[in-house]
Parts: C-alpha cells; sequence; structure tokens
C-alpha cells in the first residue's frame, strides 16, 4: 500500500477531532501532518493496546529504529516510510521524533503523578513536541510561533487528560495530580471507582480551568503574521475548547463515559474558524 494512503486511512478511521483540520491543508502539508498523527498514533496504541509491558517496550525500541532508518536508512512500517518522505522538507528533527516515544515510554513506567510539574514534563514529551512540529509543518515567521504552537499542545493534552479520566482508570492510569487530588480531598480510590461527589466535582473544574488557561496563553502568544499560517491548529483549538466546554456541563461524566462531539459539529466548527481567521 501507499504509505501515505496508510496514513489517511489511519487517520481517518480514528475519527479524531484533529482530522478535521487536516481536511483544509494545501497537500503537501496535509501529508506530512497525517504522517505525523499516523506516527503519534501508532506508537499510542502500542502503549494502550499492548498488555505485556515488555513486548510493549521491545515495540517502542523498534519504532526507534524505524525513526533511526527515517533519517538515515531504509525503514519498513508505512508510517515511517511516509514520514521518510516529509521530514527533510518541513526540518522535522529526528530528536522530537524520538521525544515523542520517550513520552509513551513515560507510561509503561509511571502511572501516577505527584504534582503538575512532573505531569508537565509528561505533556511536553506527548504533546507539546507534537505541538511544535505541527507548527513547522503548517509554516510560522516567528519563534513566538513555537510558544504558541507548545502551549496549545499541553492544552490539548490536558483536555484528553479530563476526558479520558474514565478510560485512563480503567487501565489503572490517574494522570491528575495527587497534590491536586489531596487539595480537593479526593483519593485515587475514588477515581478507580468513579464515585461521584461534590469534592470530585470541584476538582474537575479546576483541571478545566488550567486547561483552559493554557489555550488563552497558547492563543495570546501567536503572532498576528502567522495565523492565517496555523489556521489548522486554530481549528483544532475551536474543537478541542468547544469539547472542554461540553466536558464542564456535567463534568463527572468523564467518570463513565466519553463525551465527544458530534462529527456535524466537529466540520462545522472547522468550516467556521477557517473562513474567519
Amino acid at each position: 500500500m501507499d504509505p501515505h494512503k496508510y496514513c489517511a486511512d489511519r487517520a481517518a478511521r480514528s475519527g479524531s477531532s484533529f482530522y478535521y483540520s487536516f481536511m483544509f491543508l494545501p497537500q503537501p502539508r496535509r501529508r506530512a501532518i497525517t504522517a505525523l498523527y499516523a506516527f503519534c498514533r501508532e506508537v499510542d496504541d502500542v502503549v494502550d493496546e499492548t498488555s505485556d509491558t515488555e513486548v510493549a517496550r521491545t515495540k517502542l525500541a523498534w519504532w526507534r529504529n524505524e525513526i533511526a532508518s527515517v533519517y538515515g536508512g531504509t525503514p519498513q512500517h508505512p508510517v515511517a516510510r511516509a514520514l521518510t518522505d516529509v521530514v527533510g522538507d518541513f526540518g522535522l528533527p529526528q530528536s522530537m521524533l524520538e521525544e515523542i516515544i520517550d513520552g509513551m515510554q513515560m507510561d509503561l513506567e509511571q502511572n501516577r503523578y505527584p504534582d503538575f510539574e512532573s505531569l508537565l514534563a509528561y505533556c511536553h514529551r506527548v504533546a507539546g513536541v507534537v505541538g511544535l512540529l505541527s507548527a513547522k509543518i503548517f509554516g510560522h515567521t516567528s519563534p513566538a510561533t513555537l510558544d504558541y504552537a507548545h502551549d496549545l499542545g499541553i492544552a490539548f493534552q490536558l483536555t484528553n487528560i479530563v476526558r479520558d479520566i474514565g478510560e485512563d482508570a480503567r487501565r489503572d492510569r490517574i494522570y491528575l495530580p495527587l497534590d491536586d487530588m489531596t487539595r480537593y480531598g479526593v483519593r485515587p480510590a475514588d477515581i478507580l471507582q468513579g464515585r461521584d461527589s461534590e469534592s470530585m466535582r470541584n476538582l474537575l473544574q479546576f483541571q478545566i480551568a488550567r486547561a483552559r488557561s493554557y489555550y488563552t496563553q497558547a492563543l495570546d502568544k501567536l503572532p498576528a503574521a502567522d495565523r492565517r499560517a496555523q489556521r489548522a491548529g486554530l481549528i483544532m483549538a475551536a474543537i478541542y475548547r468547544r469539547l472542554l466546554d461540553e466536558i464542564d456541563t456535567e463534568a463527572t461524566r468523564v467518570l463513565s463515559a466519553r463525551v465527544s462531539l458530534t462529527p456535524m459539529t466537529k466540520l462545522w466548527l472547522a468550516f467556521k474558524t477557517w473562513l474567519k481567521t
């Protein structure tokens, strides 16, 4: 199969909000961001879908070799072959792709985070770095745009953490900082068992507010000169902020169900944001 078709099919099947922002990009940039997204999905699935930790470590090590081959060899996987076509054109560093794998490796070694600072290190690897790579693909003229893209990636990950609390708990993972939980009187067992309470609602409201602050912080850093080039990222932000608003209407739903937007809502937000940016 053509490697770029493989990546496009992978992105389409995911139903991800990110897919809707790719639709409006010119072909070369769309191919590049789709390859990057497919890579992120592949290595994330290694962690989420492999029950044996040692097997997962072996698979991530294999992916490290594949990324090395992207920059100086002959990669085997269609996603890696697609990346080979685009990393040079958009200046995507090998070290950043390896750092994403480092973030996935953290999930094999750590399922609790004592404070926000330690969580932020994880978010940087699995999302902030993806934001930086995405900004390079979309195009930018100012270094400040990279700061925006990094913070926007953090905002997306903080949103995912709130959205996926129940799913992560069923894998014995808790990404909410333990010191935040202690401050609001929520124990790990309360999350693992999905207990609704006023304390839980207050904790989730705090996490939602923190995610919102990162969207504001990110968007305030985006130079006007690069807004048009970064429209795809702004589409993602519009969709994810709407998702956060939806979660906020009844935050504790995330303990037992996945909150999502309809494809029509995502497409409407994408089209609306593209037109006004």
